[in-house]
């Protein structure tokens, strides 16, 4: 099991990106980039390194009542 980072260093690039997957969380990492300004290899790269910190624990969908 992986540990989450006990000091995960998040800068404002990473908040752009969780706040877009708050938001989006099945949007694809092409339409990702696109939205936080990065080309797709950057975005998944923090995407993976968010999810191996904990920072991201998954991914869930929401019914409206």
């Amino acid at each position: 099991m992986i540990q989450p980072s006990t000091d995960p260093q998040i800068d404002r690039i990473d908040r752009r990106i969780l706040d877009v997957l708050q938001r989006q969380g099945r949007l694809p990492m092409t339409e990702l980039a696109q939205e936080v300004g990065l080309s797709t290899s950057p975005v998944t790269e923090r995407v993976r390194r968010m999810e191996r910190a904990g920072i991201i624990t998954g991914y869930q969908a929401r019914v409206d009542p």
